[in-house]
């Protein structure tokens, strides 16, 4: 895309070379190069000559080409790209092991956060003199409690798809 934007600048700088007619830069999304106009219709238009104006030509970066980034179609992995039964097994196993550590840290996470909140009934600390404090502390709580079962759903559903 940066190409075709670039392309007319190109054009209009042979053109400007040449003399060969005003040529005009039109405001909008996209910005218009053109010589196609009349001064009439460029200054309707809001257009302002380019003349004298010096044109910067911005070449995009070249996408670098390796082998890793190649596009591969699904059933048209080659050999090299396959992992071996044995090793796929263990990072499977490694992978439970590690959500089955998150489930338990969050499952004790959420006790903790339960026991505090007492079902709505938590006892008062004694910075919270002010009873919004409390109130605010265990709306916090509360989220906090939601939050902590959803993170513990989540995981039981990512330990439930490994193989």
């Amino acid at each position: 895309m940066l190409n075709r934007l670039l392309a007319p600048l190109f054009v209009l700088a042979s053109l400007g070379a040449q003399a060969q007619g005003t040529v005009y830069r039109c405001p909008g999304p996209p910005v218009l190069y053109t010589d196609a106009l009349s001064a009439k219709e460029a200054n309707e238009k809001g257009c302002r000559t380019i003349e004298g104006t010096p044109i910067t030509v911005l070449q995009a970066p070249r996408p670098r080409a390796s082998a890793s980034a190649a596009p591969v179609a699904e059933g048209q992995r080659g050999a090299e790209s396959r992992i071996d039964a044995g090793q796929q097994r263990v990072r499977d196993d490694e992978r439970r092991r590690v959500l089955q550590t998150e489930l338990r840290q969050a499952e004790e996470r959420l006790a903790a956060a339960q026991r505090e909140f007492n079902n709505g009934q938590g006892e008062r600390r004694g910075d919270e003199r002010n009873y919004q404090k409390y109130l605010d502390r265990m709306a916090e709580l509360k989220d906090s409690i939601a939050r902590h079962e959803s993170d513990i759903q989540a995981l039981k559903r990512e330990i439930a798809k490994l193989p």
